[in-house]
C-alpha cells in the first residue's frame, strides 16, 4: 500500500480516538439529555475533586442524617456502702468468726471468742452479756448445732436491738429546729455543713444558726457551708450568747418561712455541769420562738469508744436527745459502740459518717451495718 495512505488512516485514528476521549470527560451538558432515571446534580464537596465532572445520583437516595451531640448527664455519686467503708471494724470480728466456722460444732471456746470479738469492738461487757444470753436462749429452743447457725442467730439478735426509725423528724408548723450538740473536736459544724447539702439537694429550705460563738472561725466554717448550698445564715458577735444567736435564726426563719433552722452549739465538756446547764438553756430558749425544737442530736466521734457512751449519757440528761450521728465510723476499729449506745441508752443512731465526702454522711442501716461487721 502506498505509504501516503498509511499515513493518512493513521492519521484519521488519532484524531477519532482524542475526539471519543474529550466527550467521555467532558459529561453530558445541561442541554444534553441524560439517560432515563439519571438526576444532574451541582458538584458534591463530600467526593474527591474531578473538576467540572457532574455526578448522577438515583432518585431515592438521601444524604445521611445529621447526628446533634447528646447532652452530658453525670451520674448521681455512689452512695457509700458500709461493706466497702468498715473495713477496721471488720478486722476486729473476722479473725473470731472464721476461728468459729472452722470448728464442726458450738462448744464453750465459740462461746468464748464471741464474747471476746464483742467486747474488742466496744460493745461494752453488759451489753455483750445481755446479747449472748438471749442467743443461747435461742440456740436451745431452735435447736441449733452448727457454727454457721450460731453466726446467724447473734447477727440477727443484733439487728433486731438496733431496729428503729432512723427518720429526721419535722414540726406540723415550720420552721423545724434541729439541735446539734457534742464536746469539741467531734465534728458538729461540719456535720451540719453535710446535713444542710442534703436537705437543699432535697428542695428543703435552710437556715443555720452558728451558735458556736467561742470557739474561733467556727461561724465562718458554717457561713462557707452555708454559701456552698444555698442556705441562709445567723451568726452572732465572738462570744456573744447562742442562746441569743439561736432565738435570732429561729425568728428569721420563721419570718422567711424557711422549712428548718439547724442550730450549732459550742462544744461542752460533758463533765462540768455548769457548761451542760448551760446548753440546757440553748435548748430551752430555742422552743420559745416560732419553731420548735423537734431534734436533738448527739455528735459522736466513733474512734473514742466507750467514752463516747459516757458522753451520750450526760447529754441525755442535759438536754434530751434524740438521736445520735457518729462520725468517723469508717476510721473506727470499735464499731460495737453503735450497738452500746442503741442497747444502753435506747437512743437511735440516725447518721453515720463514712468519709470525708460531703456524701458519706448517710443514714444508719441496721441490717448492712452488722452484715458488714460480720463479713469475712
Amino acid at each position: 500500500m502506498d505509504l501516503q495512505w498509511i499515513l493518512l488512516i493513521v492519521g484519521v485514528a488519532v484524531v477519532a480516538a482524542a475526539a471519543g476521549f474529550f466527550l467521555v470527560g467532558r459529561g453530558p451538558s445541561a442541554d444534553e439529555p441524560t439517560a432515563p432515571g439519571d438526576v444532574l446534580t451541582e458538584p458534591r464537596p463530600d467526593l474527591p475533586d474531578r473538576g467540572d465532572t457532574l455526578v448522577a445520583v438515583p432518585p431515592d437516595e438521601e444524604a445521611p442524617p445529621v447526628l446533634e451531640a447528646l447532652p452530658v448527664v453525670e451520674a448521681p455519686p455512689l452512695k457509700p456502702s458500709f461493706r466497702d467503708r468498715l473495713t477496721r471494724a471488720r478486722s476486729t470480728f473476722s479473725g473470731y468468726v472464721g476461728s468459729i466456722l472452722s470448728r464442726s460444732a458450738i462448744d464453750a471456746e465459740s462461746w468464748e471468742e464471741l464474747e471476746e470479738a464483742l467486747i474488742r469492738a466496744d460493745v461494752g461487757v453488759g451489753p455483750a452479756t445481755e446479747l449472748l444470753d438471749s442467743v443461747r436462749a435461742t440456740v436451745k429452743e431452735q435447736g441449733l448445732t452448727q457454727p454457721a447457725e450460731l453466726i446467724e442467730a447473734v447477727k440477727n439478735e443484733m439487728k433486731s436491738r438496733l431496729a428503729g426509725s432512723v427518720e429526721l423528724k419535722r414540726s406540723n408548723s415550720p420552721p423545724s429546729i434541729w439541735l446539734f450538740v457534742g464536746v469539741n473536736g467531734v465534728g458538729k459544724t461540719t456535720t451540719i455543713g453535710k446535713v444542710g447539702r442534703r436537705l437543699t439537694d432535697e428542695g428543703t429550705s435552710v437556715l443555720m444558726a452558728a451558735g458556736d460563738t467561742f470557739r474561733a472561725a467556727a461561724a465562718e466554717q458554717l457561713g462557707t457551708w452555708a454559701e456552698r448550698c444555698g442556705a441562709e445564715l445567723v451568726r452572732g458577735a465572738e462570744g456573744a450568747d447562742p442562746s441569743s444567736v439561736i432565738f435570732d435564726g429561729v425568728a428569721k426563719a420563721a419570718a422567711q418561712n424557711l422549712d428548718v433552722v439547724l442550730a450549732d452549739t459550742a462544744g461542752r465538756l460533758h463533765t462540768k455541769s455548769n457548761l451542760m446547764d448551760e446548753l440546757s438553756k440553748v435548748r430551752r430558749v430555742a422552743d420559745k420562738g416560732e419553731g420548735s425544737v423537734v431534734e436533738v442530736l448527739l455528735v459522736l466521734d466513733a474512734t473514742t469508744g466507750q467514752n463516747g457512751l459516757t458522753q451520750a449519757r450526760q447529754f441525755t440528761q442535759a438536754v434530751e436527745v434524740t438521736g445520735v450521728v457518729l462520725t468517723k465510723l469508717d476510721g473506727s476499729a470499735k464499731g460495737g459502740i453503735v450497738f452500746a449506745i442503741a442497747s444502753d441508752l435506747g437512743i437511735p443512731v440516725k447518721l453515720v459518717g463514712l468519709g470525708e465526702g460531703a456524701d458519706d454522711l448517710i443514714e444508719f442501716d441496721a441490717g448492712a451495718f452488722v452484715d458488714a461487721l460480720f463479713e469475712e
